[in-house]
């Protein structure tokens, strides 16, 4: 699976090889008005749609909605000119500015089953995990600004903890990691591109508890 991170500008500038999958951070396509979306006053939406026809790909644009005022970090995702579906944030800190979405997803796709990570759900592993057992082949994160190191330990252990790789998609910056755990590409470039093996090795892991047992039923 041949990825393009596009770390810089707005969709609408970018001219380059998409390659299967190219993923955009949340500047790229700015705030999203549903209704007025739904009016024709904007076309964002149909913008991605656009790129991922044209370039004959999936395209994952990061965003912020607005629907009646209620705002949320979004990932929109695209394949050859359609729509497949609008994935927002799952968790909200302290109160932020952005509200809460409803349930996360993997997206079918040809390039292979991929599930989003919305912005700060990076923090949380329930969202990897509940992902990599819905069969994701790869998780992309497509995050705001880095903060240091701590995203990149993140998506090392992500990945290592569940066995997917794991892209990430930020402003100024793209990485990825297999499910060893290491790093195995990063770029501030844009756009950069990421050439991602496909990696589905099993193993049964077993454990020992006390208790966690099912009474038989008398037999009638």
């Amino acid at each position: 699976m041949r990825i393009c991170f596009v770390t810089g500008g707005s969709l609408s500038e970018f001219r380059g090889d998409p390659g299967e999958v190219v993923i955009f951070p949340f500047q790229a396509l700015g705030e999203v008005s549903y209704e007025r979306e739904l009016s024709g006053e904007t076309n964002l939406f149909e913008d991605v749609a656009l790129l991922s026809k044209i370039g004959k790909c999936v395209v994952v644009c990061g965003c912020y909605t607005n629907a009646r005022g209620m705002r949320r970090k979004s990932v929109v995702v695209a394949e050859r000119g359609k729509i497949l579906g609008v994935s927002d944030m799952v968790n909200r800190i302290d109160g932020s500015e952005f509200r809460c979405g409803a349930g996360v997803r993997t997206y079918e796709t040809s390039a292979g089953k991929l599930g989003i990570v919305v912005a700060e759900d990076l923090y949380f592993p329930q969202v990897l995990e509940t992902l990599a057992c819905c069969g994701a082949d790869v998780i992309l994160s497509v995050f705001e600004t880095l903060n240091e190191s701590l995203e990149l330990t993140l998506i090392r252990a992500g990945a290592f903890f569940y066995g997917v790789p794991v892209c990430m998609c930020a402003y100024g910056y793209a990485q990825a990691a297999d499910p060893m755990g290491k790093l195995r590409f990063s770029s501030p470039r844009s756009p950069c591109y990421f050439n991602l093996e496909r990696e589905q090795e099993y193993h049964i892991v077993e454990v020992r508890r006390r208790g966690f047992f099912l009474r038989r039923k008398n037999a009638f």
